[in-house]
């Protein structure tokens, strides 16, 4: 796919249904620090099968070293998978299943003892470990059905599930064979895995050949910006050049352009290693927090890539991250996300990808310009979606949920909308079916989601609410005063139109208590909520 441009949900979504293994995230048996309990354990039995749990540096011809042995005594291997060591730097640890009697496996210890750092035997006929339950599937304390979701803004350092690529490459990836790229992405992979919230992101000291292979990309984009980017991407792009050193011969620094999104919309970036799981990407969208990979795609081709890098994060996202309109948008799809079931996470993830990513807005003339992040870092595909109109459809979440999300070729529908609100409107539509017990809000002073699980929370919102709109409510009455131009009207519907409830509840019927009434009981709000 020339000049590929697709974002961290993209190859998820396409690959969707196949069975993938999550990298460097939980195991399914106990890390080596926790295994100290050897003397409790039952001895190993004839025939017995057993797991055995090593960690091996990080070097070229290491694991197969280690599973010669394994081979050399004739062991039966059950089963193999490796994860980040989390005792040892620059290591890793591997679980090997096998099925092996007691002379055998004693000479295993003595013969991998030469291979390995650490060593220990399982038996797996003693005690029995759970697969510990990843976070993102952990059940929420406020219901017991609602998977578990971040709370503050530092819980995003535990939803950092990341699916593939990072520091590892499949074989048809064009930097798979070159090993000064693959020791540099490790590089990144490090960063984005040693970051924690609130750090500053670690400035990155770009080599030659990533600030061409950047300065390549940049200056074949720029060219079609002026025809084919919609008005909110290129207002933004003076400042990005002056305050954030946008230039064909500067790659600029994720620090930097998270300072500006900062100061313009509340957005930040945080490095990440590779593709996210999809409910972690959106969680962070629901905090303003734009996972944002530091890495840029291989040399030997700069307008390809089969991930998302720098290229399109920089260049697709990042203007339009700075807009109000667009950056609540974004902010809205992964509130939207919090707490919902996988398979409202897929829909969601599609109807991201086919917004935020592959976007288009109709303007006055009937023309389309692209807001889509995808779009807008692919060189080819920027300039086909706009010939293509039989390809254009209006947006239509109900609709676009079931497109395919394609990424090794051009899609197969490109979607548009009048404007920003528009799509703001429809999703936040879409959302309300999303079955979810409660309702979610995010507190910009706190950094915090707030749980609206009761009436007690839902009243004290509305009293913080209601010092807003008497704000603008004085605001309307003094300004209306002095310019005829301010529509009231249309204000006032555009309140009531968000108040609007689908079934009036029992209390207002019955002649209850008011969220504007300090009176009427409410019930009390849970320990911690």
């Amino acid at each position: 796919m020339s000049g590929s441009g697709k974002g961290l949900l993209g190859l998820w979504l396409y690959r969707n249904g196949v069975e993938w293994q999550v990298k460097n995230e939980s195991p399914h048996h106990p890390k080596l620090g926790e295994l100290q309990m050897a003397a409790q354990r039952p001895q190993i039995t004839e025939g017995e099968k057993i797991s055995v749990i090593f960690t091996l540096k990080n070097q070229v011809g290491g694991l197969v070293r280690a599973l010669s042995v394994f081979q050399d005594l004739g062991i039966n291997v059950l089963h193999i998978e490796s994860r980040e060591s989390m005792t040892a730097l620059a290591s890793s640890d591997i679980l090997v299943d096998v099925e092996c009697d007691l002379p055998r496996m004693e000479e295993l210890k003595r013969m991998l003892k030469r291979e390995v750092q650490d060593f220990e035997v399982v038996p797996q006929s003693g005690l029995e470990f759970a697969p510990p339950t990843p976070l993102s599937a952990a059940t929420s304390f406020d219901f017991g059905e609602m998977p578990w979701f971040p709370r503050k803004i530092s819980d995003l350092d535990r939803a950092q599930n990341v699916l593939m690529y990072g520091s590892e490459l499949d074989a048809d990836h064009p930097g798979f064979k070159d090993p000064v790229y693959r020791k540099r992405r490790e590089h990144f992979s490090a960063l984005a895995k040693n970051y924690k919230s609130g750090q500053p992101i670690p400035k990155v000291q770009y080599t030659e050949s990533e600030i061409k292979t950047w300065g390549i990309v940049f200056r074949e984009l720029r060219k079609l910006y002026q025809k084919h980017a919609c008005e909110e991407y290129l207002e933004n792009w003076p400042q990005l050049v002056k305050y954030c050193g946008y230039r064909e011969d500067n790659l600029p620094q994720l620090e930097d352009v998270s300072i500006f999104l900062k100061r313009k919309t509340g957005f930040q970036l945080r490095p990440v290693a590779g593709y996210l799981s999809p409910r972690d990407f959106l969680s962070g969208l629901a905090f303003r927090v734009f996972h944002c990979t530091q890495y840029i795609r291989h040399s030997s081709d700069p307008f390809y890539t089969p991930e998302p890098d720098c290229c399109h994060e920089l260049l697709g996202h990042m203007p339009l991250l700075a807009n109000p309109s667009f950056a609540q948008f974004s902010q809205e799809i992964g509130l939207a996300s919090l707490g919902a079931s996988d398979e409202d996470i897929d829909k969601l993830a599609t109807l991201y990808f086919f917004t935020v990513e592959f976007g288009l807005c109709r303007q006055p003339d009937g023309s389309f310009r692209v807001y889509g992040a995808g779009l807008l870092s692919s060189v080819a595909e920027l300039q086909h979606a706009l010939v293509t109109p039989d390809k254009i459809k209006r947006f239509d979440p109900d609709i676009t949920v079931n497109e395919k999300c394609i990424i090794t070729a051009y899609q197969n529908a490109y979607y548009y909308t009048e404007s920003f609100e528009e799509a703001k409107e429809k999703m936040r539509a879409f959302a309300e079916g999303i079955q979810r017990p409660c309702g979610v809000r995010y507190n910009p002073y706190t950094q915090s989601v707030e749980v609206l699980s009761n009436a007690q929370k839902i009243t004290a919102l509305v009293r913080e609410l209601r010092g807003d709109i008497c704000i603008v409510s004085s605001a309307i009455k003094k300004i209306s005063a002095q310019d005829s131009t301010l529509d009231v009207e249309t204000i006032a519907n555009m309140l009531h139109t968000g108040l609007q409830m689908n079934e009036r509840s029992p209390q207002s019927t019955s002649g209850g208590s008011t969220p504007n009434s300090d009176r009427g009981a409410s019930p009390k709000p849970e320990d911690g909520n």
